[in-house]
């Protein structure tokens, strides 16, 4: 019985051994979790025998457990490396299926797709490039347009953050040039081509400012803003185009404009494109709004001057956010959310089944998988330009290594010795 005793435990020792191994090996494996060998004893046993006479036949490899402890994060140049802080997995897709990992290296391949360097495909959910929402709980493969410019976009806000001086006299003779008080910016027709577009305030009276698009002398206006007594927007409103009381008609000398009933804080102006192209784009309509523009006490300035429409452009480079949100940059300028990266967690992770390169499929002893991101309810939350190391200390390891290498010489030993016993009972004479 002593040589299965030993037997059993250079099977165990050796089974250590190569756990051990394989820790060793992959100890620079982004993102691999560790794993134990664990051990249970064997008891040979008789019906209707009592604990005291059953005897122990050895050792036996109950498991090899992975060891999900979180691994340190380090910085990277690569900004499509991620690291997850806390529980969940990267969800991929293999040849074989859906898989789960936490080596975040991933890339982009020649059809823009995010990949692992394994070219697994990651997966997430498809978003709104202006809002940023889910436009999707499906999950589906990352795709950005690499190698392919994005759309132009034609502007169709404004938006405009300035201050009025409030000491202007709008009975100043002479009065201030239409000019004084003017501001512009490029704006984007449908072929993304630039073009300017002005804008200039002249007060009409107490708390008015007139405002123009044009410095033309016989330009009309494009509407009116009336500020409250704490020099806030209180109303605006559209020119109307309608005759004055006097009977002018616009052009006509003493012509006072006429203006349309205050709604919102938003006017319309019409832009004629500089593009070569016309009448295709032609004209088109784009709003202003004016709802951050101020009167104080202080000189005319221009805080802020906004619009939605850009030119054509190339992706450029990809960042992520602590959310999972893959924000995309493109030559001209814009950042938009393009995708969001998807996690997935499960009630037993030590149920999870190596699938080779550094991925784990899900078992009936995982349980199902559960998908959110990060940091919604108990998942964690993705670092950017930073990779998980491997949970393996190699001292700890190498220590391991030497007391799974006596216990196997131990073991080698208890065989030798009772192969010397039963050659002393062979040799009596």
């Amino acid at each position: 019985m002593g040589f299965y005793h030993g037997l059993s435990g250079l099977n165990a020792a050796s089974k250590n051994l190569d756990v051990i191994g394989h820790n060793i090996a992959n100890s620079n494996t982004v993102g691999f979790k560790h794993s134990r060998a664990e051990f249970n004893e064997m008891v040979a046993s008789a019906m209707g025998a009592s604990s005291s006479t059953n005897t122990g036949i050895g050792v036996s490899v109950a498991a090899v457990s992975q060891q999900f402890t979180q691994g340190v994060t380090t910085p990277s140049a690569n900004g499509l490396d991620m690291a997850i802080n806390g529980d969940g997995f990267f969800v991929v897709q293999t040849g074989t299926g859906t898989a789960y990992t936490r080596n975040g290296a991933f890339q982009l391949n020649k059809a823009g797709e995010l990949v692992t360097v394994n070219g697994d495909k990651v997966q997430g959910y498809t978003v709104d490039p202006t809002t940023g929402l889910r436009t999707s709980v499906a999950l589906s493969n990352l795709v950005f347009p690499a190698g392919t410019p994005i759309p132009a976009k034609q502007t169709s806000t404004v938006t405009a953050t300035l201050n009025l001086d409030a000491r202007v006299d709008q009975n100043a003779v002479p009065a201030p040039a239409r000019s004084t008080y003017g501001t512009s910016l490029e704006v984007f027709d449908e072929q993304g081509m630039a073009t300017p577009l002005s804008m200039y305030f002249q007060k009409s009276g107490a708390n008015t400012w007139t405002v123009y698009d044009s410095l033309d002398p016989n330009a009309l206006p494009i509407g009116q803003m009336v500020f409250n007594s704490t020099g806030k927007l209180q109303t605006v409103a559209a020119y109307s185009g309608a005759t004055d009381p006097g009977g002018l008609n616009p052009g006509d000398a003493g012509y006072v404009p006429q203006f349309a009933t205050p709604t919102g804080t938003t006017l319309t102006t019409t832009v004629t494109t500089t593009n070569p192209n016309t009448p295709n784009p032609g004209p088109w309509p784009v709003d202003i709004d004016l709802g951050k523009v101020t009167q104080m006490g202080s000189a005319f300035s221009v805080a802020k001057l906004t619009q939605d429409g850009y030119a054509t452009g190339e992706l450029t480079a990809v960042n992520v956010a602590s959310d999972g949100t893959l924000m995309a940059t493109y030559s001209n300028g814009v950042t938009r959310a393009e995708a969001q990266l998807a996690l997935a967690k499960f009630t037993n992770s030590q149920g999870l089944q190596p699938d080779g390169n550094n991925n784990w499929v899900a078992s009936n002893d995982s349980g199902p998988p559960v998908y959110g991101s990060a940091g919604s309810g108990s998942f964690g939350v993705i670092q950017g330009n930073a990779l998980e190391e491997s949970t393996v200390d190699l001292t700890a390891q190498l220590v391991g290594m030497m007391t799974a290498q006596r216990a196997y010489q131990a073991n080698a030993q208890t065989i030798k010795t009772q192969d010397q016993i039963f050659s002393t009972l062979v040799n009596l004479r």
